[in-house]
């Protein structure tokens, strides 16, 4: 069972090493309640990636544990599957079908993964398109949209099997400046849903807008943290003080 009623993810003493000896997660620990918005930074090759692709699957620990609604999360685990499909991803590049349109794109997971009918997955995906502010593409392609609508694309798509956390893994680092707010205005919608969130991101003011707690991780490790307003206020080690002090 979860430490807390509320806590619907849990990473206790992860560890990953890959084939070139590089410790991307050490001893990696945090907890997260349902409705949390928890924002992840670090520098460069801290482990923010190799994180979220643990958390979702992609990756395997080499040793620790993750639960999910207190469920373990593992290679071995008989619930496997369908712990995997309580976790949405959004990845830096887009990762659309080419060869699909916008509502193929959404609707096919539901159709596969699920079992929805295509009547019942495209009109799933029609709602989702209209939550996205982009439903009038519904007929497009991929190669036809803006940087920013095919993220947006892609947020609907992870949307459309009805995640219970969802994972971003630096959504708009790919855009141009001017498309990353259309991206970030349905982040903060999900976050106003209450919808429990991981986030990995270079965009510190949207962080303090809409997170509950920040991590600051580097070389695989939690250096520290904290409440939002108290993390970007009032840092306690003093790696944490020198990176906010490079990037604010």
């Amino acid at each position: 069972m979860p430490e807390s009623p509320n806590e619907i993810l849990c990473a206790a003493g992860i560890s990953k090493t890959f084939s070139n000896n590089v410790n991307a997660l050490e001893d990696f620990s945090i907890s997260v309640n349902k409705g949390d918005v928890l924002t992840i930074i670090g520098p460069s090759g801290s482990g923010k990636s190799t994180l979220l692709r643990c958390l979702n699957g992609l990756e395997e620990i080499d040793s620790g544990t993750i639960t999910v609604g207190g469920i373990p999360f593992n290679s071995s685990s008989p619930d496997r599957r369908e712990i995997i499909k309580k976790i949405g991803m959004v990845f830096q590049s887009f990762n659309l079908f080419p060869h699909l349109t916008v509502l193929e794109n959404i609707s096919l997971a539901p159709r596969v993964v699920r079992g929805i009918s295509k009547k019942e997955a495209e009109a799933s995906a029609m709602d989702l398109l209209e939550k996205v502010n982009i439903s009038d593409k519904s007929k497009e392609y991929p190669a036809r949209l803006s940087g920013g609508q095919q993220q947006r694309v892609a947020i609907a798509r992870a949307l459309a099997m009805n995640p219970e956390i969802m994972l971003f893994d630096e959504a708009t680092s790919a855009l141009d400046p001017e498309m990353i707010s259309e991206v970030l205005d349905v982040i903060r919608d999900l976050a106003k849903e209450g919808m429990t969130m991981l986030l990995v991101t270079h965009e510190m003011g949207f962080a303090r807008e809409v997170s509950d707690r920040v991590v600051f991780m580097e070389a695989g490790r939690v250096v520290e943290e904290g409440p939002v307003d108290v993390f970007f206020t009032m840092p306690e080690k003093d790696r944490t003080k020198l990176f906010l002090s490079q990037i604010l």
